[in-house]
């Protein structure tokens, strides 16, 4: 979508940045906006997000065959993610999926959308699919919990993460059940792009702005496409192995170098959380380069100021980084010190032979 949302009208709403442009950052109370998102009291316009849906009877046999994620016999109304190869393995298209048995409806960041559906165009052969950029028709709306007024036959994605899925493989080193994810249940919900502003007030819920779901995102670990990844990226190195890749499926593109690290080599960089800094009452940008004695290790990949941890971040590191290393995010002359929380372990991966070990094996 290349307008602004509608709800950029509301009360206080300041406009977001690159990615999150043309919905709002905020609406004047940024932290008490990610204390009532947390709480479930409130919805986040995501509406600036691509749609691209793909209808016809062999719609998800045909997806299968081309992601990472199983997906013969999702159910009406279940909810997946899925990745989109290169033949090296690193990660084209990020898509949360969820099918409401005749349509497979498929999110994307927003600039992914219709490049997305040129390029499943091209794979339809002569199968019996049909593909559409709908992004023009439907907008995305954010929430915790789930909006009820909006009724039982609205289509609705529910996060995943952090559960390791069937065929799944955690690769942070916490158990299932303290990860930090567990905190952030996440749901988004397809509406009708000419009644966005009337749906939200149905609600009766506040607005929170995208700078406090990218707060409570980060605060979860949870990667976000084009921000997390770049032309390099393969799915072991964001711990995405646990949600967006069965490991047990037939061929797919990448599938050869997904196996090959996963069971014999490491991912050549990590995931990790940082704490920042937070006495200089400003953040680095993300991009910003990450230090360990005096050499860049990583970049930083989001940044968010929680309203209950502070200043936080995700970065991606080098493996060979030392895990209890003190790190410094520079921005310009600024230099931000940085303690790790490690996500993706550095000894990740090569789980053929390994006789124990903190990673989760495949259910």
């Amino acid at each position: 979508m290349s307008t602004p949302s509608p709800l950029l009208a509301r009360p206080g709403a300041v406009e977001g940045g690159g990615a999150d442009a043309h919905v709002a950052s905020h609406y004047g109370d940024p932290f008490r906006e990610q204390r009532v998102l947390a709480e479930g009291q409130a919805v986040v316009d995501l509406s600036h997000r691509g749609v691209v849906t793909v209808a016809g009877p062999d719609r998800l046999s045909w997806l299968n065959t081309l992601s990472s994620q199983l997906l013969l016999g999702l159910r009406p109304g279940q909810s997946s993610e899925t990745l989109l190869l290169t033949v090296q393995g690193r990660i084209e298209y990020s898509i949360h999926i969820v099918d409401d048995g005749t349509t497979a409806w498929l999110i994307t960041e927003g600039g992914e959308a219709a490049p997305l559906a040129a390029w499943l165009e091209r794979m339809k052969f002569m199968l019996r699919v049909e593909v559409t950029d709908a992004t023009d028709e439907w907008a995305v709306l954010g929430a915790t919990g789930a909006l009820p007024e909006l009724g039982t036959d609205v289509v609705v994605w529910e996060d995943p993460w952090p559960a390791v899925g069937v065929g799944g493989y955690a690769y942070s080193t916490v158990e299932a059940g303290s990860h930090p994810g567990r905190e952030r249940p996440w749901f988004e919900y397809l509406v009708p792009r000419g009644a966005l502003d009337t749906t939200v007030t149905r609600t009766g819920l506040a607005l929170a702005g995208s700078s406090a779901a990218e707060a409570l995102r980060i605060a979860a670990w949870r990667p976000r496409p084009g921000f997390e990844t770049d032309e390099k990226t393969i799915p072991h190195e964001l711990d995405l192995m646990r949600t967006a890749v069965h490991l047990a499926k037939g061929c797919y593109k990448g599938q050869e170098t997904v196996a090959r690290v996963h069971n014999l080599g490491h991912p050549p960089r990590r995931l990790t959380f940082l704490h920042l800094d937070g006495s200089q009452h400003t953040l680095p940008v993300a991009g910003s380069p990450v230090l360990s004695e005096g050499r860049t290790v990583g970049r930083v990949t989001s940044v968010g100021h929680h309203y209950e941890m502070g200043p936080i971040a995700l970065a991606v590191l080098k493996r060979s980084v030392d895990a209890s290393a003190d790190l410094l995010v520079q921005d310009g002359d600024e230099l931000y010190a940085a303690a790790q929380e490690v996500i993706v372990a550095p000894d990740a991966g090569q789980v053929v032979g390994r006789a124990t070990g903190f990673l989760r094996a495949p259910r």
